[in-house]
């Protein structure tokens, strides 16, 4: 009889089962989790092993030391980043632009005129033979004080016919005018806002967007541009659609410029061909190439481009971390992803942003037997008992899965985590065969973050893994699913008209100005476009003849089964194949986690056992 522990490294979350080896059959004693430190299957990951073993065994009644062997899984690094695609950036020299959405424009419509400071009403240097103003308010004026000086220059004659206000008092000064003037507030650079320039003002009606202004053709006609100067105002007219309030001014003839960012192309190397396709050809043409050139031995970015850097900050990192020389590092797989992101404008003067596409690339970088090596050794100093690296990950998440009531032969599964997807097909008598695909839950999360211009991969996280509502009252949410709930007790106050996510610890709201509809559609193609993807090509992989309708059986393992849409998700997308489909439920007890550490107890168990 021996004591025996299960280590998987996951690039998220690190596990670990216990059991009591007698025989080669494995009587399993506890479990435990604790999150990864460091990039999966590297030095860094060695405190979060110590720590899980300290849980299990303690949950198990023993010691680390009474241990006789720890098993480590072999650990897969894997890097997700986005290179940009044909993006453009727009610099404004004379802050050109002014669009965003602040909380409180005020008044609606249009109006065109010059940008004028109030202090020409305070001085009366402004008549009414004037042409049209625009008024420009900075913080120094209280609004009261603003509102009776634009009031009387309108009693006056003065055609002032919009404003823009540094501080957050459009609405206050509106409702002490005369006449609902189209003004835009919370420009926080007003003092860029150039005087004495012909500037278009619009604030569109509650819950719409500005038409003129995000339409090229709007702006061309507002001031009389020629068609060369309209090609101009077509980066600042994308940067305002979905807005409801924006300012345009124009400035003298070549403030406004283009600057083409190139992203390159990426070459795949394989056994018998090497192949280039440009980032800008996108994700479908990428993984099209990759496809004809598979299985890859290496990936190369053109240097001086977005994904060329992307991709060798990758291979420099996995070489620190590894401590190999550079050449020796090399890319085996890799996962293209269209996106939309927000791109700032550069010189804009509140924090403009132009919405552009992206291509997110999912890198995996080949296994180190000897890095994994180094780990087991350094660890089995530190803790004392003998540490060997007891197989490969797939194959221990079958036989893990295979521990699920009502499974067997033949079994195909899809193991999930953060940072690649795994799968394995197990036939009675037929050795397990397995594939490891780079892009899961950390790539999910970078395209969440990107699409919805997201300031913390903390909330794109939070967003990715719990559902959404929003709060219509201090008694009653609506929830994404349409639903109802009402409480007892009222809420708490802050949390009114905000979108919240169902966490564990209540209500968490989120600082964006989305629709709880645009959060939703984002989080949910973020995962079809990543993790539902690559499932299928997985599948693909594994499946006889490269025919998933040959596969009888599919369990979900590792994090994909924890996800409260996923399992949904691709139970959806394999009806079509006439498969049975479900999540894991290792040990009958643990759901779809553990699937590998325990695999790793029942593989060393079946080499033990006699014969």
């Amino acid at each position: 009889m021996s004591l025996i522990a299960g280590i998987d490294i996951g690039n998220s979350t690190t596990e670990a089962a216990i059991a009591r080896v007698t025989d080669g059959r494995p009587e399993f004693l506890a479990s435990g989790m604790a999150y990864t430190q460091g990039i999966k299957g590297t030095l860094d990951n060695i405190p979060a092993i110590i720590d899980v073993l300290e849980q299990a065994t303690a949950k198990a009644g023993v010691n680390v030391a009474d241990l006789d062997r720890v098993l480590l899984n072999e650990a897969t690094p894997v890097i997700g980043d986005v290179a940009m695609e044909t993006v453009t950036e727009t610099v404004v020299t004379e802050s050109s632009m002014v669009g965003h959405n602040p909380d409180s424009p005020g008044g609606r419509g249009i109006g065109v005129g010059r940008t004028t400071a109030i202090d020409a009403l305070v001085q009366n240097e402004a008549s009414a033979d004037d042409e049209p103003i625009i008024v420009v308010v900075p913080a120094d004026y209280d609004f009261e004080i603003a509102a009776g000086i634009i009031r009387r220059a309108l009693e006056a004659g003065v055609p002032i016919v919009a404003g823009i206000a540094q501080k957050d008092d459009g609405v206050l000064i509106v409702n002490r005018l005369p006449e609902a003037l189209p003004f835009v507030d919370e420009v926080g650079r007003i003092d860029k806002v150039p005087l004495g320039m012909l500037a278009a003002v619009e604030v569109a009606p509650q819950g719409h967007a500005v038409r003129e202004l995000s339409n090229p053709y709007g702006i061309a006609t507002l001031f009389s541009l020629t068609p060369e100067e309209t090609g101009f105002v077509i980066p600042i007219a994308k940067a305002l659609v979905g807005l409801r309030s924006a300012v345009v001014v124009r400035t003298p003839a070549g403030d406004v410029t283009s600057k083409p960012i190139p992203a390159g192309t990426i070459e795949f190397v394989g056994a018998h061909q090497r192949l280039s396709v440009a980032l800008e050809q996108g994700a479908d043409e990428i993984m099209e190439t990759l496809g004809r050139v598979a299985p890859i031995h290496d990936v190369h970015g053109e240097a001086g481009t977005n994904v060329g850097g992307m991709i060798e900050h990758v291979r420099q990192t996995m070489a620190d971390l590894t401590e190999k020389p550079l050449a020796e590092v090399f890319i085996k797989d890799v996962l293209a992803v269209d996106c939309l992101v927000p791109q700032k404008v550069a010189g804009g003067v509140a924090d403009e942003f132009s919405i552009e596409t992206a291509t997110g690339l999912a890198i995996m970088v080949n296994t180190d037997r000897l890095l994994m090596t180094r780990i087991a050794d350094t660890l089995a100093r530190r803790i004392d008992v003998p540490v060997e690296l007891g197989g490969i990950e797939a194959n221990s998440a079958i036989l893990g899965a295979l521990t699920t009531p009502g499974i067997d032969y033949p079994l195909a599964i899809i193991d999930g985590g953060a940072g690649s997807v795994d799968g394995a097909i197990c036939r009675r008598d037929k050795p397990v065969e397995h594939v490891h695909l780079a892009g899961a839950g950390h790539m999910t999360t970078l395209l969440i973050k990107n699409e919805l211009g997201l300031a913390s991969v903390d909330v794109a996280e939070k967003i990715k893994i719990h559902s959404l509502a929003k709060v219509e009252s201090l008694f009653h949410i609506r929830h994404e699913d349409g639903g109802v709930q009402f409480f007892e007790t009222p809420l708490d106050a802050t949390l009114f008209a905000r979108i919240v996510l169902l966490t564990d610890d209540g209500l968490v709201p989120i600082d964006t100005r989305h629709t709880l509809d645009r959060i939703r559609g984002v989080r949910r193609e973020a995962k079809q476009r990543v993790l539902v993807t690559n499932s299928l090509r997985v599948l693909r992989r594994i499946a006889p003849g490269g025919n998933i309708r040959l596969l009888d059986f599919v369990a979900i393992v590792g994090r994909f089964g924890l996800d409260f849409e996923l399992p949904q998700m691709l139970m959806t997308e394999l009806s079509q194949y006439g498969i049975v489909v479900g999540v894991a439920n290792v040990r009958g007890a643990l759901g779809p986690t553990n699937a590998v550490a325990t695999g790793l107890i029942i593989n060393h168990g079946q080499q033990e056992r006699p014969a």
